[in-house]
């Protein structure tokens, strides 16, 4: 009974030698999550929460009744088997069924209802969960509210709405001083285990773990800084047409594009909006809000290219001495909020500067991989071989093909729970919502 109770604890994300029960943890932890979700929209006004601000992102009305829609379809219907309850919400609230564009349009539930809504399903999930026990699907369920926490606050950021979150920001560390992006860490040839490891909770498109083998390769230590995007933009990089691809250019051109997304130019240099309000451009931290489009430029101006997501997760997570895949960077240790090795968890409200946690470095010595900033990589968003659709093909398999590029890491609005380095976001090579920059690679 207890190897059994340890083994559902691991693969539901808790730590194995836990003596309380997997029921109780699971409970705490979803009352956690639903907490921090409440505390993003607390001090925003009503009109803020059901307006639709921009097309690429969702009226904040719309993800906090999709987050219950999403809990009562796993929780109560399909585990509990019990009847939705508003069966006539379902299509409205299907993230796959009703594209960002047009949920604006709809005839959405107000601030209240939605609240509501949130409300009675959870109680009914909390009573199938005392009655049926924990399964795998909780840990889904968790994790994807927490994921919609992170689109809430780019939502809040892109609205450039004048109510910061209800979080409580931690101090931003000094920034420890000669990182620009652009030095480089060596990661030798060899074998490495890619994907999410069995026995644990991972996501379909993160399995099967399997091996790769992977020339020589250089990446850089931390992500590039706004400083080297600085130079980039003010040294023509946004003109010169030899660096970037013709579907970059073409979308440069059709939209304007000068310089990062939410950057602007004042009399007394550069400012970029945070989700806490504007602040002078901070050179030493990440560039953020920037497309897959100028991170290929950026990477072509300056004679290197986007790591591949093999790459990426290689220098994440490979211990070329043991020859073992780390479940972190830095080991086993999943990173707790402040413990000074990972910029995760809302807290940070923005990025921290480049190298600022040194205790987070991976083998082979790169910083910053998990928090702050997700990026770019060259890959488009495919299957690895063997892959199963689970638990429905259009959490991954719909999104499969050239159309897509993966992100990896995690940025400072990803919940610590979300953020391994197995985990692959994905997005539109033209897409700036997302809290998205930019690491660079180089052949041996």
């Amino acid at each position: 009974m207890a190897e059994g109770q340890a083994r559902v604890t691991q693969r539901l994300g808790f730590r194995t030698r836990s003596p309380v029960p997997v029921a109780t943890l699971i409970h705490g932890a979803l009352e956690e999550a639903r907490q921090r979700t409440l505390d993003l929209v607390a001090l925003l006004s009503d009109a803020d929460v059901e307006t639709a601000h921009s097309a690429l992102m969702s009226p904040l009305v719309w993800d906090l009744a999709h987050i219950a829609a999403y809990e009562d379809l796993w929780l109560v219907h399909r585990h509990g088997r019990e009847p939705l309850l508003h069966p006539e919400w379902a299509a409205m609230y299907d993230a796959f069924e009703t594209p960002r564009a047009v949920r604006g349009d709809l005839p959405l539930l107000d601030r209240g209802e939605a609240l509501a809504y949130l409300a009675q399903v959870r109680e009914r999930a909390l009573e199938v969960l005392a009655r049926s026990g924990p399964a795998e699907v909780h840990e889904m369920v968790l994790r994807h509210e927490q994921q919609h926490d992170e689109t809430m606050l780019q939502a809040i950021e892109l609205a450039r709405l004048d109510s910061p979150p209800g979080l409580e920001p931690v101090p931003r560390p000094a920034a420890p001083g000669g990182h620009t992006g652009l030095e480089a860490v060596d990661v030798p040839a060899g074998r490495c285990s890619i994907g999410a490891p069995a026995g644990r909770f991972g996501f379909d498109n993160e399995r099967p773990r399997h091996h790769v083998e992977l020339p020589a390769f250089r990446i850089g230590r931390t992500p590039i800084t706004n400083a080297t995007f600085l130079t980039f933009t003010e040294g023509g990089g946004y003109q010169r047409r030899e660096w970037w691809s013709d579907e970059g250019w073409s979308w440069k051109e059709d939209y304007d594009i000068t310089h990062p997304g939410q950057w602007a130019a004042a009399p007394d240099g550069w400012r970029r909006w945070r989700v806490d309000g504007w602040a002078p451009l901070h050179p030493d931290e990440p560039v953020v809000h920037v497309s897959w489009f100028e991170a290929d430029a950026l990477a072509r101006s300056l004679g290197a290219r986007l790591p591949t997501e093999v790459e990426w997760e290689k220098a994440a997570t490979w211990d070329q001495e043991t020859r073992t895949a780390r479940r972190y960077p830095w080991g086993d240790e999943r990173p707790a909020p402040g413990g000074g090795r990972a910029n995760l968890d809302h807290t940070g409200l923005g990025p921290m500067p480049a190298g600022a946690l040194p205790a987070g470095a991976s083998p082979c010595g790169a910083l910053g991989m998990l928090g702050d900033v997700w990026e770019w990589t060259a890959s488009d968003f495919a299957p690895y071989r063997g892959f199963v659709a689970h638990p429905y093909p259009e959490y991954s398999e719909v999104f499969f093909g050239p159309d897509y590029k993966v992100l990896r890491g995690g940025s400072w609005a990803t919940r610590a729970r979300v953020a391994t380095p197995c985990f692959r976001n994905w997005d539109l090579p033209q897409r700036r919502q997302i809290f998205s920059g930019v690491r660079l690679a180089w052949d041996a």
